[in-house]
């Protein structure tokens, strides 16, 4: 799965019920879930599959429009991602009940990492220094 993803570039993110959700440029949604399962879908196809109400949805195909287009205008449930470069590689580690997702870009990192103990999705962006 993680070969798909490497030459893409992640447009955005947003996280729910204890799911990271990335927007790639090739329009899939990649989502990693607490214990580090992970799958890749048609973008229309992740968001249709969510269990969230139906506003919630409309918001998520409205930021994935804007997003696709390159828009300047403001996205209401997703996060812009500072790392608009394709991704290098791929990395997941884990220990006892905390696992970290790490994916090196031409311009930075996106990690994402999340705690079974917690029940936590965070995910942080870092730009080459």
């Amino acid at each position: 799965m993680i070969a798909h993803v490497i030459g893409a570039t992640v447009l955005g993110h947003f996280t729910l019920d204890e799911t990271a959700f990335l927007f790639l440029d090739i329009g899939f949604i990649w989502n990693v879930y607490l214990d580090g399962e992970m799958g890749l879908l048609p973008h229309p196809v992740a968001l249709a599959e969510l269990q969230t109400d139906d506003v919630t949805k409309a918001q998520l195909r409205a930021d994935v429009d804007k997003l696709q287009s390159g828009s300047s205008e403001e996205v209401s449930r997703m996060t812009y991602s500072d790392m608009v470069s394709a991704i290098e590689s791929v990395a997941f580690f884990g220990h006892e009940n905390s696992r970290r997702l790490t994916i090196t870009c031409e311009t930075g990192s996106i990690v994402v990492e999340t705690s079974l103990e917690g029940a936590e999705v965070n995910i942080y962006e870092r730009r080459k220094i």
